[in-house]
């Protein structure tokens, strides 16, 4: 009998182990991110910020973030307007890159103001025009410039509170920090290990998940029919002999060094392009641009592309799934990236954890 007892008794031991194992397996986070871009850097520093544990799912391929430019430009130089959010966007920008800062130790904010080269006298006249008329003159600079060694025969107009990123500096201490801190998962995300009625993801409890992932959405099957728009950029990083500017200039595409003494030229825009090789008629495009800016030889030393998720009315998308509450979706930055990142990351984390209203501009909720 005393034999029988400890066999049942050793029975319930071993269950319970069985049961202790399973159970503490599984681990719990607040949020999981899926996507590696500025939207989901963006969200993932409101998650430091407001003490929330979280994945970061990254599967490492360079999206059209991760090649940008990095530029931060209230004006549109095209036709040298703005818009109506930009002084609380570059303000909001630049307290998060200090943020990010205040985590990585590193500063990636590069204040170097953007040169628009002109194209002729009337765009020097439009420049001054819009300047006085249309309320741009804390961007706009009245003083014109001339620089060595470069074509810039009508001169250059300095934009005012313009600056850029490093953007391969950005990306480069913020995933090593979340990779310190165990938050970042170098892997795809696999949407068939997704259970949203349970709200796990393989051997992770989780309370939400926001879904980050740019053009990548499409194969998303929560959110593969939110209209995206696909972009293709193309960039060129080159070698110019004679030429060491460290300038910024924009003319019809942006112009600035590297770190290792090359120069990012770029990018193009082309959205009926969806092939996912290297265009060279748009890489025939850029060298004959460059070739109005520089005057020496150059060397083109890498040819990048990727696209940009675009939306009809060229609004970010932010929401939460109809059937499953915890699923959310940012995505739709456009060719504004850095900015619409930075505007909406803490709106969407409000809508995400207190359910704060999100501004109808906005919400996915107006295409339906």
């Amino acid at each position: 009998m005393i034999c029988g007892i400890i066999r049942i008794n050793f029975q319930i031991h071993k269950n319970l182990s069985i049961f202790a194992q399973v159970f503490f397996i599984m681990k719990h986070v607040d949020y999981i991110i899926v996507g590696d871009g500025f939207a989901a850097m963006f969200f993932a520093l409101e998650l430091l910020r407001n003490n929330q544990s979280f994945y970061v799912f990254s599967d490492g391929k360079k999206g059209a973030s991760r090649i940008s430019a990095g530029m931060v430009n209230p004006v549109i130089l095209k036709k040298f307007t703005t818009f109506p959010e930009a002084f609380a966007q570059l303000k909001k920008l630049r307290e998060k890159l200090g943020d990010w800062a205040v985590f990585t130790t590193v500063d990636t904010l590069v204040d170097e103001p953007v040169h628009r080269i002109f194209h002729d006298d009337k765009e020097k006249e439009t420049w001054l025009k819009k300047m006085s008329r249309e309320g741009l003159q804390p961007f706009l600079a009245p003083e014109f410039e001339v620089f060595p060694d470069i074509e810039n025969p009508y001169g250059c107009g300095r934009v005012l509170r313009s600056f850029r990123v490093d953007v391969p500096l950005f990306f480069k201490t913020v995933t090593d920090f979340l990779m310190s801190q165990g938050q970042l998962v170098s892997e795809k995300f696999d949407y068939s290990l997704l259970s949203p009625m349970n709200m796990v993801y393989r051997d992770v409890h989780y309370t939400n998940i926001v879904f980050a992932e740019g053009i990548s959405v499409r194969e998303n099957p929560f959110f593969r029919n939110i209209p995206i728009i696909p972009n293709k950029g193309h960039h060129i990083s080159v070698f110019a002999e004679g030429y060491h500017h460290c300038e910024t200039f924009k003319k019809k595409h942006f112009l600035f060094p590297y770190e290792n003494g090359s120069f990012y030229y770029g990018g193009t825009y082309d959205r009926g392009n969806t092939a996912e090789e290297i265009d060279e008629n748009a890489i025939e495009q850029l060298e004959n641009g460059l070739a109005e800016i520089i005057p020496a030889h150059f060397r083109i030393q890498e040819k990048v592309c990727a696209f940009r998720p675009t939306v009809p009315d060229r609004k970010p998308i932010l929401g939460r799934h109809e059937d499953f509450p915890e699923l959310f979706v940012f995505n739709g930055l456009g060719t504004r990236g850095l900015l619409n990142a930075a505007a909406y990351s803490d709106i969407l984390f409000d809508f995400c954890q207190y359910n704060t209203p999100l501004p109808t501009e906005v919400c996915l909720d107006r295409f339906y």
